[in-house]
């Protein structure tokens, strides 16, 4: 990358006058030399006095050209080595999000070009060899307009979409999602598409605020998980380290990239738990009974009714934990993949997943704790449960 950037570094100098480049060379700090030496080659000039500096120098110089100078490709080899140290976009991230536009427009409101032309200085930048055209610009007018023999793929690799910094990347998603590109529910759907993708490395494209009512994103780092995620595992690891800890990982995996599956998973590990206590404890349960009914009778064995306690704000706590169960047993309904979604059923997002999951997970951890507490009071056995399913002489009798 230091190499790229040297030779980058030395054509943006070789830009200048071939008089102004020895003290050009001299204010970036570089050897010294006379305008003979730079009017027989700007560049060779330039590169022979990189070639003395250090990296770190290099990557100096660079900074301090253009932060006088607008020069496209050195500040993208900068942006490219600053990023080395965040987590990268792939490959294929980047190839899913080229598909999002195959066979559609990269704007609605607005024409192609003109986004293209907001992003990259294609005016200036030469075309892919080989071609009859001189600049980028011409090239992209003359199999785009004229001719109309690119796809979108193609515009978008030639753009460089595949390799360019992330900088740069993320720029271009938050100008395809803009109002000005488009608006409406074809906005927030390819919005959501997009931080879809990018959770899987890591990002997120963020609702970053309104204007003229429209919503506009920007991509962030991703949330990595909440605080409670760590405390939560291991308190269901030492309960169950298979089924129900294995339940709990999976739903957490799948909070941004599978949000409506999560959501079904954070009911399914409420249920485990209540099913997994309840039969520890020798109660009788129903194969077809829900969280909410699962989650009354064993409020009865852990004394967690609202009813088995006096102290108003006792009361007041407890009936929200009903609640909280009930209210993931309707959001489970109205938002997970357990049933069809139909044409205008409204879509789980990765916060309302998130929700769910860390609400499963603390109620959980609640009543695992709530139980191991009730044992020791009463000295009872403190050994792993057995698995529900081979129990079945305890359910419906």
């Amino acid at each position: 990358m230091i190499k790229e950037l040297r030779h980058l570094l030395a054509s943006a100098i070789a830009d200048a006058k071939a008089y102004d480049v020895p003290g050009l060379c001299r204010r970036l700090n570089l050897g010294d030399g006379d305008e003979q030496e730079a009017y027989a080659s700007k560049y060779k000039y330039a590169q022979k006095r990189l070639g003395d500096a250090s990296a770190n120098q290099v990557v100096t110089i660079a900074r301090q050209l253009a932060a006088e100078e607008t020069h496209f490709g050195l500040a993208e080899q900068l942006a490219k080595i600053d990023e080395l140290k965040g987590p990268p976009v792939t490959t294929i991230t980047r190839r899913r999000l080229i598909a999002l536009f195959e066979g559609r427009p990269l704007a609605r409101e607005i024409d192609d070009m003109e986004l293209i032309r907001s992003l990259w200085p294609i005016a200036s930048l030469r075309a892919p060899h080989p071609s009859d055209e001189a600049t980028l610009e011409d090239y992209l007018h003359r199999h785009t307009i004229r001719n109309d023999d690119l796809t979108q793929r193609d515009v978008l690799e030639t753009l460089g979409l595949l390799t360019c910094s992330r900088a740069q990347l993320f720029k271009f998603l938050a100008a395809v999602t803009a109002p000005d590109a488009f608006s409406g529910t074809e906005q927030v759907e390819l919005a959501e598409k997009i931080d879809g993708l990018l959770r899987h490395d890591s990002y997120t494209l963020a609702l970053a605020g309104r204007i003229s009512g429209s919503p506009f994103y920007t991509v962030r780092l991703a949330p990595t998980g909440s605080p409670a995620d760590e405390s939560i595992s291991a308190a269901l690891a030492a309960f169950d380290p298979t089924q129900v800890h294995a339940r709990w990982t999976t739903a957490m995996e799948r909070r941004a990239s599978e949000p409506a599956g999560a959501i079904t998973l954070a009911r399914t590990l409420l249920e485990d738990v209540c099913k997994w206590i309840l039969d520890q404890a020798g109660e009788i349960w129903q194969d077809a009974d829900d969280p909410p009914v699962l989650y009354r009778k064993l409020a009865k064995v852990l004394k967690l009714a609202p009813d088995d306690h006096t102290e108003q704000v006792f009361k007041q706590i407890l009936g929200s934990c009903q609640s909280v169960v009930e209210s993931l047993g309707a959001l489970r309904n109205k938002l997970s993949d357990a049933h069809s979604a139909g044409p205008k059923r409204a879509r789980p997002q990765p916060r309302h997943a998130e929700l769910a999951v860390n609400l499963a997970g603390a109620m959980a951890t609640f009543l695992v704790a709530t139980w191991e507490a009730r044992k020791g009071e009463a000295g009872g056995r403190s050994t792993p449960p057995a698995s529900p399913s081979v129990t079945e002489s305890k359910k419906g009798q």
